[in-house]
């Protein structure tokens, strides 16, 4: 998987792309979105490939009361 940090360039093929927290499609292009929090001092990330995927993600944040 490509470092969730980094920018995700146009070289990035859809096999080493993250997979979207909903659908599980490659999560690439301008739709992606990323929401990273920190977690007992690890960094989480969930990855989507556009953002009705994101605003449909069951939201497992500590702080999101869910």
């Amino acid at each position: 998987m490509v470092d969730p940090t980094s920018e995700l360039e146009e070289d990035v093929d859809e096999e080493s792309a993250p997979r979207c927290a909903t659908c599980g499609e490659p999560a690439l292009g301008t739709g992606h979105r990323t929401v990273t929090w920190v977690d007992g001092g690890d960094a989480v990330h969930r990855h989507f490939c556009s953002p009705s995927c994101r605003a449909g993600w069951d939201d497992e944040r500590p702080s999101a009361g869910g």
